[in-house]
């Protein structure tokens, strides 16, 4: 079984990236043999649809399942109509994430972890061209008069956002070290 794995270096020892669209890299993995194939992501620096792009690349390399951080609804919508599934919420190193997934432990998400232009800063409360008609319905920030449900519900999500949001900027400083140190 071929599967599609993001990670910020193209290896089996890198961390599983917590962006799909704008991932650095995509491991296509055979997870009978463990062979895999690096391919770098040329949609990193999209201005725009970096997430449904980069599914229909994914798509047409055979995969049965990607397994990423978060999955937006438009790479979601792709890999539905390609009868993909999408693994989300997933961190960790790579090859204990591909035992996991060998394992049976990891489930198929039902719907997208995250609302359009998780990737590119801030999602749809912070612009990065919603003002041309793109934001999603119902993007708005949680309102305060929401129930305690909801709300309980809404701070877990921004938890796991921010997690998510301080790895990436923990990956991105180890970046800059190393080309410093170049």
């Amino acid at each position: 079984m071929k599967v599609a794995i993001t990670t910020a270096q193209p290896s089996l020892d890198a961390e599983v990236e917590p962006r799909f669209g704008r991932t650095p890299y995509f491991l296509i993995v055979d997870t009978e043999t463990m062979e895999y194939e690096p391919i770098e992501n040329p949609n990193i620096s999209a201005g725009g649809g970096a997430g449904i792009q980069s599914a229909q690349m994914i798509a047409q390399r055979g995969v049965t399942a990607v397994i990423t951080g978060n999955c937006g609804p438009n790479a979601f919508r792709v890999f539905g109509a390609a009868g993909i599934e999408v693994i989300s919420g997933v961190s960790g190193p790579v090859r204990q994430v591909l035992e996991q997934f060998r394992a049976g432990t990891l489930n198929a998400a039902p719907s997208p972890s995250v609302q359009n232009h998780f990737g590119m800063g801030g999602g749809a409360t912070r612009g990065m061209g919603m003002g041309r008609g793109m934001r999603q319905s119902g993007g708005a920030p949680p309102s305060p008069a929401n129930g305690a449900g909801e709300n309980s519900a809404d701070v877990s999500s921004l938890k796991d956002r921010a997690k998510d949001l301080q790895k990436e900027l923990e990956d991105l400083q180890k970046r800059i070290n190393k080309l410093e140190d170049k």
